[in-house]
């Protein structure tokens, strides 16, 4: 299984949740420096640990595994244009990643 998208799509919707990695930690009951090692993709959590993230930032364990680019949370106060927006953004800052992790 590629986990090259977890780390990268961990940190993003930590941030769109407005979570700091001392916040999300204390929630997941682990250290900042775990929350830290998943967004680098240095480890990787359990999957009972994996549930929670989900849970906790509101998304899917496909989403941040990079198993589905639909993102399941809802992205509050914009509306549906604004979101397929911000969606096309990300996914060119995906095809981009891809080209310059390719060369």
């Amino acid at each position: 299984m590629n986990l090259d998208f977890f780390g990268e799509r961990l940190k993003a919707m930590r941030k769109a949740k407005r979570l700091t990695q001392l916040d999300l930690s204390k929630r997941l009951e682990v250290s900042k420096g775990t929350v830290s090692a998943y967004e680098q993709g240095l480890s990787y959590p359990a999957l009972a640990t994996l549930v929670e993230i989900c849970t906790i930032l509101d998304t899917s364990a496909d989403y941040l595994l990079g198993l589905s680019d639909d993102l399941s949370f809802k992205m509050g106060g914009l509306t549906d244009a604004q979101t397929d927006s911000v969606l096309q953004f990300v996914a060119l800052i995906e095809r981009a990643n891809d080209i310059v992790n390719d060369q």
